[in-house]
């Protein structure tokens, strides 16, 4: 049996790696995703009345695999995007120099971080419903790092009203840097 920390960290370290050899430009275009993926989830949440209501109080399985699915989609096609040939033909996502591997790798980090984080967040909100899965013991040393480590997850601090502001910045990045 492997911690819940172990496993998150070897995530996150992998994702850094595959930063590393994507580059910067790719890897911003994921963290774009997992913003908007958080994004759209909070506006759901709030506004619609069957995932506020029926889905967060009956299903928190079903709600689970909203969010995830949100979230896996938005990451896959923010992993895509840059092999579209028109968008690749740019010219914009062309790794030249080591600070572009080594920005790419410190943001494949943040996007494991970011990515693994919220669906770790969103397994502990559904109270772990895979039998698989078991929540971290509170008694134990690796218990109370996970507990500590889950006060730092995305989700916890990219709520609201600090999501909307996130998603202006990522649009003005885009706007910047893309167009």
């Amino acid at each position: 049996m492997i911690s819940i920390n172990a496993v998150f960290w070897i995530l996150v370290g992998l994702f850094a790696l595959i930063g590393g050899v994507r580059g910067w430009a790719r890897e911003i275009l994921v963290t774009f995703g997992v913003i908007l993926s958080m994004f759209i989830m909070n506006v759901l949440e709030r506004f619609v009345p069957f995932v506020n209501d029926t889905l967060a109080t009956t299903a928190p399985t079903e709600l689970f695999w909203l969010r995830v699915v949100v979230l896996g989609l938005l990451v896959f096609f923010g992993y895509q995007t840059p092999n579209l040939p028109r968008i690749a033909a740019s010219g914009r996502f062309v790794r030249e120099r080591l600070q572009d591997v080594l920005l790419g790798f410190f943001l494949g980090a943040i996007n494991g971080f970011m990515i693994w984080g919220t669906i770790w967040f969103y397994l502990d909100s559904a109270n772990y419903p895979f039998a698989i899965i078991i929540p971290p013991d509170p008694a134990s040393a690796m218990g109370q790092a996970a507990e500590r480590l889950m006060a730092f997850l995305p989700p916890v601090w990219l709520g609201s009203p600090v999501i909307y502001f996130a998603v202006a910045i990522a649009f003005v990045f885009v706007m910047v840097v893309f167009i």
